[in-house]
Protein backbone atom coordinates (compact mmCIF):
# COMPACT_ATOMS: atom_id res chain seq x y z
CA UNK A 1 0.00 0.00 0.00
CA UNK A 2 1.01 3.33 -1.05
CA UNK A 3 -0.30 6.87 0.58
CA UNK A 4 -1.80 9.63 -1.75
CA UNK A 5 -1.92 13.65 -0.71
CA UNK A 6 -4.81 15.09 -1.58
CA UNK A 7 -5.02 18.97 -0.87
CA UNK A 8 -6.05 21.93 -2.25
CA UNK A 9 -6.90 25.47 -0.66
CA UNK A 10 -10.09 26.81 1.04
CA UNK A 11 -12.90 26.61 -1.55
CA UNK A 12 -11.03 25.25 -4.25
CA UNK A 13 -12.95 22.40 -4.61
CA UNK A 14 -11.35 19.77 -2.97
CA UNK A 15 -14.26 18.09 -1.24
CA UNK A 16 -15.68 17.50 -4.67
CA UNK A 17 -12.93 15.83 -5.75
CA UNK A 18 -12.55 13.72 -2.71
CA UNK A 19 -16.27 12.51 -3.04
CA UNK A 20 -15.82 11.66 -7.08
CA UNK A 21 -12.45 9.49 -5.60
CA UNK A 22 -14.97 7.66 -3.07
CA UNK A 23 -17.19 6.92 -5.58
CA UNK A 24 -15.15 5.23 -7.65
CA UNK A 25 -14.21 2.94 -4.61
CA UNK A 26 -11.03 4.64 -3.48
CA UNK A 27 -10.14 4.85 0.37
CA UNK A 28 -10.04 8.25 1.32
CA UNK A 29 -9.15 9.75 4.70
CA UNK A 30 -10.55 13.19 5.48
CA UNK A 31 -8.49 15.01 8.26
CA UNK A 32 -11.34 17.96 7.78
CA UNK A 33 -13.89 15.26 9.02
CA UNK A 34 -11.30 13.79 11.73
CA UNK A 35 -10.67 17.73 12.52
CA UNK A 36 -14.47 18.12 13.74
CA UNK A 37 -14.52 14.57 15.39
CA UNK A 38 -11.15 15.17 17.69
CA UNK A 39 -13.11 18.81 18.90
CA UNK A 40 -16.29 17.19 20.25
CA UNK A 41 -16.99 17.70 23.79
CA UNK A 42 -15.00 15.22 26.09
CA UNK A 43 -11.70 15.05 23.90
CA UNK A 44 -8.72 16.09 24.83
CA UNK A 45 -8.37 18.51 22.07
CA UNK A 46 -11.81 20.19 23.15
CA UNK A 47 -10.94 20.68 26.81
CA UNK A 48 -7.48 22.32 26.10
CA UNK A 49 -8.66 24.38 23.23
CA UNK A 50 -11.90 25.88 25.95
CA UNK A 51 -9.00 26.49 28.12
CA UNK A 52 -7.03 28.30 25.98
CA UNK A 53 -9.48 30.40 24.10
CA UNK A 54 -12.41 30.99 27.09
CA UNK A 55 -15.91 29.57 27.30
CA UNK A 56 -16.85 32.08 25.05
CA UNK A 57 -16.06 30.06 21.66
CA UNK A 58 -18.92 27.32 22.96
CA UNK A 59 -22.45 26.81 21.90
CA UNK A 60 -24.56 26.24 23.86
CA UNK A 61 -24.52 22.74 23.32
CA UNK A 62 -21.13 22.49 24.72
CA UNK A 63 -19.39 22.68 21.11
CA UNK A 64 -17.23 24.69 19.95
CA UNK A 65 -18.68 27.24 17.62
CA UNK A 66 -16.27 27.04 14.36
CA UNK A 67 -17.40 30.50 13.39
CA UNK A 68 -16.66 32.29 16.26
CA UNK A 69 -13.06 30.23 16.89
CA UNK A 70 -12.36 30.81 12.72
CA UNK A 71 -12.84 34.54 13.19
CA UNK A 72 -9.81 34.35 15.90
CA UNK A 73 -7.69 32.22 14.43
CA UNK A 74 -7.48 33.94 11.21
CA UNK A 75 -6.82 37.29 11.70
CA UNK A 76 -4.40 36.07 14.35
CA UNK A 77 -1.53 33.76 13.36
CA UNK A 78 -0.04 33.40 17.05
CA UNK A 79 -3.96 31.91 17.83
CA UNK A 80 -3.53 29.90 14.83
CA UNK A 81 -0.38 27.59 15.68
CA UNK A 82 -1.78 27.51 19.25
CA UNK A 83 -4.88 25.90 17.86
CA UNK A 84 -2.95 23.71 15.30
CA UNK A 85 -1.21 22.71 18.49
CA UNK A 86 -3.90 21.31 20.48
CA UNK A 87 -5.52 19.71 17.26
CA UNK A 88 -2.84 17.92 14.69
CA UNK A 89 -1.48 15.37 17.52
CA UNK A 90 -4.84 13.99 17.46
CA UNK A 91 -6.10 14.19 13.87
CA UNK A 92 -2.83 12.70 12.96
CA UNK A 93 -3.23 9.72 15.20
CA UNK A 94 -6.62 8.98 14.10
CA UNK A 95 -5.75 9.11 10.31
CA UNK A 96 -2.72 6.28 11.23
CA UNK A 97 -5.62 4.04 12.94
CA UNK A 98 -8.00 4.54 9.88
CA UNK A 99 -5.02 4.20 6.93
CA UNK A 100 -3.97 1.01 9.38
CA UNK A 101 -7.16 -0.22 8.95
CA UNK A 102 -7.30 -0.19 5.32
CA UNK A 103 -3.95 -1.36 5.08
CA UNK A 104 -4.90 -4.62 6.63
CA UNK A 105 -8.09 -4.51 4.38
CA UNK A 106 -5.63 -5.05 1.52
CA UNK A 107 -5.87 -1.33 -0.19
CA UNK A 108 -3.77 -0.99 -2.79
CA UNK A 109 -3.18 2.88 -1.68
CA UNK A 110 -5.01 5.44 0.48
CA UNK A 111 -5.95 8.70 0.23
CA UNK A 112 -5.29 11.23 2.87
CA UNK A 113 -7.11 14.08 2.20
CA UNK A 114 -5.39 17.12 4.15
CA UNK A 115 -6.39 20.70 3.53
CA UNK A 116 -3.15 21.82 5.12
CA UNK A 117 -0.18 19.25 3.92
CA UNK A 118 2.05 21.54 2.65
CA UNK A 119 1.49 24.19 4.91
CA UNK A 120 2.47 22.10 7.77
CA UNK A 121 5.12 19.73 5.70
CA UNK A 122 5.48 17.22 8.18
CA UNK A 123 3.68 14.33 6.15
CA UNK A 124 4.87 14.97 2.32
CA UNK A 125 7.90 12.85 3.06
CA UNK A 126 4.93 9.96 3.25
CA UNK A 127 2.96 10.43 0.08
CA UNK A 128 4.12 8.21 -2.79
CA UNK A 129 2.12 10.91 -4.84
CA UNK A 130 0.62 14.36 -3.47
CA UNK A 131 -2.42 15.87 -5.75
CA UNK A 132 -3.48 19.70 -5.50
CA UNK A 133 -7.27 20.70 -6.15
CA UNK A 134 -6.41 24.09 -7.68
CA UNK A 135 -8.52 27.21 -9.17
CA UNK A 136 -7.33 30.14 -9.91
CA UNK A 137 -7.81 33.46 -7.27
CA UNK A 138 -10.22 35.19 -8.28
CA UNK A 139 -12.61 32.12 -8.72
CA UNK A 140 -11.56 30.81 -5.45
CA UNK A 141 -12.49 34.82 -4.05
CA UNK A 142 -15.65 34.60 -5.00
CA UNK A 143 -16.47 30.82 -4.39
CA UNK A 144 -15.49 31.37 -0.24
CA UNK A 145 -17.73 34.83 -0.33
CA UNK A 146 -20.37 33.22 -1.78
CA UNK A 147 -20.00 29.82 0.13
CA UNK A 148 -19.79 31.12 3.50
CA UNK A 149 -21.50 34.42 3.28
CA UNK A 150 -17.87 36.27 3.91
CA UNK A 151 -17.34 40.02 2.68
CA UNK A 152 -14.18 40.10 0.74
CA UNK A 153 -12.11 41.17 3.47
CA UNK A 154 -12.98 38.30 5.36
CA UNK A 155 -12.35 35.89 2.53
CA UNK A 156 -9.32 37.37 1.72
CA UNK A 157 -7.77 37.11 5.15
CA UNK A 158 -8.92 33.41 5.47
CA UNK A 159 -6.99 32.88 2.01
CA UNK A 160 -4.00 34.67 2.90
CA UNK A 161 -3.98 32.45 6.36
CA UNK A 162 -3.40 29.49 4.13
CA UNK A 163 -0.09 29.25 1.20
CA UNK A 164 -0.55 30.67 -2.17
CA UNK A 165 -2.56 27.78 -4.58
CA UNK A 166 0.12 29.16 -7.22
CA UNK A 167 2.91 28.47 -4.78
CA UNK A 168 1.40 24.45 -3.59
CA UNK A 169 1.21 24.02 -7.42
CA UNK A 170 4.82 24.17 -7.82
CA UNK A 171 5.14 21.21 -4.77
CA UNK A 172 2.96 19.16 -5.95
CA UNK A 173 3.16 15.58 -8.03
CA UNK A 174 -0.26 16.37 -9.52
CA UNK A 175 -2.61 19.20 -10.49
CA UNK A 176 -6.65 18.73 -10.74
CA UNK A 177 -7.52 22.30 -11.87
CA UNK A 178 -10.83 23.09 -10.84
CA UNK A 179 -11.36 26.49 -12.01
CA UNK A 180 -14.24 25.29 -15.10
CA UNK A 181 -16.63 22.83 -15.12
CA UNK A 182 -17.72 19.44 -12.92
CA UNK A 183 -17.69 17.36 -16.22
CA UNK A 184 -13.91 19.20 -16.88
CA UNK A 185 -13.22 18.71 -12.96
CA UNK A 186 -14.28 14.97 -13.04
CA UNK A 187 -12.55 14.29 -16.30
CA UNK A 188 -9.26 14.95 -14.50
CA UNK A 189 -9.79 12.69 -11.18
CA UNK A 190 -11.03 9.92 -13.74
CA UNK A 191 -7.51 10.14 -15.26
CA UNK A 192 -6.21 10.37 -11.75
CA UNK A 193 -7.57 7.51 -10.84
CA UNK A 194 -6.47 5.40 -13.70
CA UNK A 195 -3.00 6.21 -13.50
CA UNK A 196 -3.02 5.23 -9.48
CA UNK A 197 -4.89 2.15 -10.08
CA UNK A 198 -1.95 1.13 -12.61
CA UNK A 199 0.46 2.03 -10.45
CA UNK A 200 2.70 -1.19 -8.76
CA UNK A 201 4.35 0.71 -5.85
CA UNK A 202 1.97 -0.87 -3.50
CA UNK A 203 3.92 -4.40 -4.08
CA UNK A 204 7.06 -3.08 -2.68
CA UNK A 205 5.04 -2.24 0.53
CA UNK A 206 3.51 -5.57 0.42
CA UNK A 207 7.17 -7.35 -0.14
CA UNK A 208 8.81 -5.45 2.81
CA UNK A 209 5.76 -6.42 5.08
CA UNK A 210 6.05 -9.96 4.28
CA UNK A 211 9.63 -9.74 4.61
CA UNK A 212 9.93 -8.39 7.95
CA UNK A 213 6.81 -10.64 8.87
CA UNK A 214 8.75 -13.75 7.55
CA UNK A 215 12.13 -12.41 9.07
CA UNK A 216 10.24 -11.85 12.90
CA UNK A 217 8.63 -15.57 12.33
CA UNK A 218 12.00 -16.99 11.99
CA UNK A 219 13.66 -15.04 14.90
CA UNK A 220 10.50 -16.85 17.15
CA UNK A 221 11.10 -19.71 15.93
CA UNK A 222 15.09 -19.44 16.80
CA UNK A 223 14.38 -18.54 20.38
CA UNK A 224 11.87 -21.05 20.71
CA UNK A 225 14.49 -23.58 19.53
CA UNK A 226 17.50 -23.01 21.62
CA UNK A 227 15.04 -21.86 24.95
CA UNK A 228 13.80 -25.63 24.69
CA UNK A 229 16.83 -26.82 24.10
Amino acid sequence: MFLVGLTGGIASGKSTVAAVLRELGCAVVDADVIARQVVQPGFLAHQRIVCAFGPEILMESGEINREALGSIVFSQPEKRQLLNSFTHPEIQKEMLKQTLKYFVLGYRYVILDIPLLFETNTLTRFMKHTVLVYCDPPTQLSRLMRRNGLTQAEAEARIAAQLPLDQKAKMAGHIIDNSGSEEATRSQVLKLHSLLEDSLDFIWVRLVAATAVVGLGGLVYFLLRHLVS
